[in-house]
């Protein structure tokens, strides 16, 4: 990586990664969504919280990411995926390192179902649960 020239303090809010995380693990094959008010809505359940949680302590930052899957696809590879490609797009995009993406999957949708629209990711509201 190029040395950065030091200019002063450069502060990444932590909605900034969740969206990075966010758009890093619905972009995973077999990914249905993650866990939303939309997806919620739309299998008739009431939204419990939004998809991408952040937490530091210390030094360390660990991420938890609930996710629907895509029936016929194999749930530890998906969810190794998703660990892998979080960590690496966000040190990739913020330098910032991930100790920890923990993934929970929330669901099963079967194959059929028509998969949500990947530009709703960056409708307001996505990550809201009300």
């Amino acid at each position: 990586m190029a040395e950065l020239e030091n200019l002063g303090e450069v502060v990444i809010a932590p909605e900034v990664l969740e969206v990075i995380i966010g758009v890093s693990a619905s972009k995973v094959d077999g990914v249905y969504s993650l866990r939303n008010k939309r997806t919620f809505e739309t299998l008739g359940k009431k939204a419990e919280g939004k998809g991408v949680y952040i937490k530091a302590e210390d030094e360390s930052i660990s991420v938890d990411i609930y996710i629907f899957v895509t029936e016929g696809d194999r749930v530890p590879e998906v969810a190794q995926n998703i660990q892998r490609e979080v960590k690496e797009r966000v040190l990739g995009l913020t330098e910032v390192v991930i100790d920890n993406v923990n993934v929970h999957i929330m669901g099963i949708i079967p194959a059929d179902t028509k998969k949500p629209d990947f530009a709703d990711l960056f409708k307001e509201g996505f990550f809201d649960a009300n």
